[in-house]
């Protein structure tokens, strides 16, 4: 994240350079995008080292939806700036204005564009390993920005080019509405989480194939199992029936058995089980 944060205050630098010397209301929204990526790359940093800490007296589970909350505070950020920038777009096409030292301006772009594109595959591919939700939102984030920048010089080299004046303000209108529908899914996604989402399908799935070798010879039943996330975190709640027969210690030897092949398959899942007995039980005389 730290490095996060150095591409952050970089890119800005050299985007509002751009914007400040060419005049362009294209490049000062992609300016204000990089600005949100600096403050949710300074916000992602606290939530990390707060997801990392380990469970407490007053956090049982841990400290693991601390990153929705980053991804809450990212997609608020980018909503503001998306207003700014709609703004500054709409007065700009009332009144176009033509640009100035352009080849230099689009240099400086280029040049942040092409480091957010390294740090951006950087941040997903880390982010994925550790199952991440900020880092994997802001390398998401980074990279959408790359893609935003291309549009704005595309657009500010017909400019350029043609002279067609108003299209400046066009792009960065464009700009503005694209980081919205970027934020609403940034928003959507923290809130999902915060309301104790299930785990991903391919997940569970591998969950049910740990179950079903218990469940074949049919003496075990497991219901299915309930799951949620928190960040990073897994978590899997479990039913066993056995029968009534079995004696306590038979039952618990087959629950750790159980939950440690489910940590296998999901390394770092906490499994919770609960043991209950079926059928009727011999009297013991």
């Amino acid at each position: 994240m730290l490095l996060s944060v150095a591409t952050a205050l970089t890119t800005m630098a050299l985007k509002a350079g751009a914007a400040w010397i060419t005049g362009s209301v294209g490049l000062l929204s992609d300016a204000l995008e990089s600005g949100v990526n600096l403050v949710a790359a300074v916000v992602g940093v606290f939530a990390l080292r707060t997801a990392a800490k380990p469970p407490d007296e007053n956090h049982d589970f841990g400290h693991g939806k601390a990153e929705y909350l980053s991804a809450a505070v990212e997609g608020a950020m980018i909503f503001a700036a998306a207003a700014v920038i709609v703004w500054t777009s709409v007065r700009r096409l009332l009144e176009p204005q033509p640009l100035t030292e352009v080849g230099l301006g689009l240099f400086l772009s280029a040049g942040s564009s092409i480091l957010n594109l390294a740090v951006g595959l950087l941040l997903l591919r880390v982010g994925r390993q550790h199952r991440s939700v900020t880092l994997v939102a802001d390398g998401k984030h980074l990279l959408t920005d790359v893609w935003t920048s291309v549009g704005v010089l595309a657009g500010i080299g017909l400019v350029a080019v043609f002279g067609w004046y108003v299209l400046d303000p066009i792009v960065a209108l464009l700009v503005g509405l694209n980081i919205l529908r970027i934020g609403y899914g940034l928003v959507r996604e923290s809130v999902v989480g915060l309301l104790d989402a299930a785990l991903p399908a391919d997940d569970v799935a591998q969950v049910q194939q740990v179950l079903d070798r218990y469940r074949a010879d049919g003496s075990v039943t497991i219901l299915p199992p309930r799951t949620r996330a928190s960040g990073r975190q897994r978590f899997v709640y479990l039913t066993v029936r056995v029968p009534g027969d079995w004696t306590v210690r038979a039952g618990h030897d087959l629950l750790d058995r159980v939950e440690e092949d489910v940590r296998s398959a999901l390394p770092g899942t906490t499994v919770f089980t609960h043991l209950e007995p079926v059928g009727k039980v011999a009297r013991r005389r």
